[in-house]
């Protein structure tokens, strides 16, 4: 991954692993032992889960630059229904607090969603390739 990838990618798993520290902490006080288990579990998987999808979108946008909107709304539309796929299969687990996977689940993509806006708007991406230094031929009369 180019260096600006790798930079947001770090400022969205950052605080959505804050977040789920958090989340974590206020289970365990909130729902015991299983509570911090599951939002620690949420929090893995969403990390990953945007992660890769992150990677993709970029490795997308390399290859495939015409396809690079169509491709992150579906990204984005699959990781959506991926996660309520894991909120459904795990709702009568007994491994850990299914409630507060659940919420950690919806607010640590939020945070991640957020964050990763906030990093691509403050990033400087160069949507021009510079020139190489030769100077484009004139073509047409000048007036």
């Amino acid at each position: 991954m180019p260096s600006n990838d790798v930079r947001i990618l770090a400022q969205a798993a950052v605080p959505t692993a804050a977040v789920g520290a958090i989340a974590a902490v206020v289970s365990g006080v909130v729902a015991g032992g299983k509570g911090a288990i599951g939002a620690g579990v949420a929090t893995l998987i969403v990390i990953l889960f945007m992660g890769i999808g992150l990677y993709i979108l970029q490795r997308t946008a390399k290859s495939l630059p015409h396809l690079f909107q169509a491709m992150g709304l579906m990204l984005y539309t699959t990781q959506i229904l991926l996660l309520f796929v894991f909120v459904a299969v795990f709702k009568n687990t007994t491994l850990f607090n299914p409630k507060a996977f659940a919420l950690t689940l919806v607010v640590g993509t939020l945070t991640w969603i957020a964050a990763q806006t906030r990093a691509h708007m403050k990033s400087k991406i160069l949507y021009v390739e510079p020139d190489s230094g030769t100077k484009p031929e004139k073509t047409g009369h000048s007036s």
